[in-house]
């Protein structure tokens, strides 16, 4: 079980996909109590996004 846990359990395949929502809602989380700007919150938001699509092209590519 502890191995397991390890390499990430049930999630092992959706970390990055997991970590770019946590941080798009770390950015909006931080613009709404006005800590970041709107220009930040592009930032991060643009940041993460990408992320996910550069992983998710990925993907598609290892399938073939």
């Amino acid at each position: 079980m502890f191995c397991s846990l390890i390499r990430g359990g049930a999630l092992a395949d959706r970390r990055t996909y997991i970590m770019s929502g946590v941080g798009i809602l770390s950015a909006i989380a931080s613009y709404l109590v006005g800590d970041a700007d709107i220009f930040a919150l592009c930032q991060a938001v643009f940041t993460m996004g990408g992320i996910y699509f550069i992983r998710k092209s990925d993907n598609k590519t290892k399938g073939k």
